[in-house]
């Protein structure tokens, strides 16, 4: 199986990847040309490669550059408009990607972007699954994140020891399963291996998981491919949440499930008016939401309600002020 890693390059003389890359493609975010060796180039991607490898060791990896290395890995979108993940997509559909795996998105204000929901559109009808992060902002604003907001992409929480969620994982109602992301050993571009967090390494190694299944049966269709990893993972109590979606992946129960595949009907359906859930296999109630941790919110209210109390009371003070002065 092809699985396309779009990332931020690779270092493809790493020995976790050497010899194991059949190619790699343009640079989509920077047309000034960094190579590998440069700032911003090869770390994240060199460690995701090497997560899918980790579990799918003989797959065939095609990678492209379309973000660059940093703090926060960003999709962004260049100057002339252009969406760089975008391009990334349809290269790796016209190089006969199995699977593309997006460790990526995030920002404060990461919008849902045309070109690439046509572009992840173009592979999903192409038959070629796509898994993206769900992003590390959990723990701070929680914000939105995309392509793992896209309908068509499957959203990849990120679980700690134990297959509890991960304290940063993002909290989204389209999380769709979730995979470790603590403490994931992966290739560092300079030598060696280094512990990685993240809904990225969670994405990789489900990315891997997805390859082992259409190894096992390649007429796997992406809606049956989410449907079987939705259906064999460990569940978390209560059912799907928007924390971890349907829960951890079990990738060997998933693996096994994939010879014997769910049908699942995809032509278009006239709405019926349905406003309880979302399509199957979900069942995902629209409005229900997990009890969300209050403390620190109920704590800035009442400290904002305290200054907005001085305020008011220093304004009196003044005007009060104001008018003694004022008879005298």
């Amino acid at each position: 199986m092809t699985v396309a890693v779009l990332d931020t390059g690779i270092n493809p003389d790493h020995p976790a990847l050497k010899g194991r890359v059949a190619k790699v493609g343009p640079d989509f975010y920077d047309l000034a040309g960094l190579k590998p060796g440069d700032y911003g180039y090869g770390i994240h991607g060199t460690a995701m490669v090497s997560d899918v490898l980790k579990v799918a060791p003989k797959a065939k990896i095609i990678t492209a550059r379309v973000i660059r290395d940093g703090h926060d890995v960003k999709a962004e979108r260049l100057e002339d408009g252009v969406s760089p993940v975008a391009e990334g997509i349809d290269f790796a559909v016209e190089n006969d990607a199995d699977v593309i795996s997006l460790s990526l998105g995030g920002g404060v204000i990461n919008e849902l972007r045309n070109d690439e929901l046509a572009a992840a559109a173009r592979a999903v009808q192409k038959g070629v699954t796509l898994l993206a992060g769900a992003g590390n902002s959990g723990d701070e604003g929680n914000e939105a994140n995309f392509p793992a907001g896209y309908a068509n992409v499957i959203s990849v929480a990120a679980t700690k020891q134990g297959g509890q969620r991960a304290e940063f994982s993002t909290v989204r109602t389209h999380n769709t399963i979730a995979a470790p992301g603590v403490g994931i050993i992966s290739a560092d571009k300079d030598g060696g291996y280094r512990p990685v967090n993240g809904t990225s390494p969670a994405t990789a190694l489900a990315a891997g998981v997805t390859a082992l299944m259409l190894a096992e049966n390649p007429d796997l269709t992406p809606a049956q491919t989410r449907a079987i990893l939705m259906r064999t993972a460990d569940h978390p109590e209560g059912g799907h949440n928007p924390l971890v979606g349907a829960g951890q992946i079990n990738a060997a129960a998933a693996v096994r499930a994939a010879a014997n595949p769910p049908k699942i009907d995809t032509t278009p359906k006239p709405y019926k008016g349905d406003v309880q859930h979302f399509a199957s296999p979900t069942g995902t109630d629209k409005v229900s939401h997990p009890p969300m941790e209050t403390e620190l919110v109920t704590i800035g209210l009442s400290a904002a309600g305290g200054g907005l109390l001085l305020v008011l009371c220093g304004g009196l003070l003044f005007r009060k002020s104001k008018r003694q002065r004022a008879a005298v």
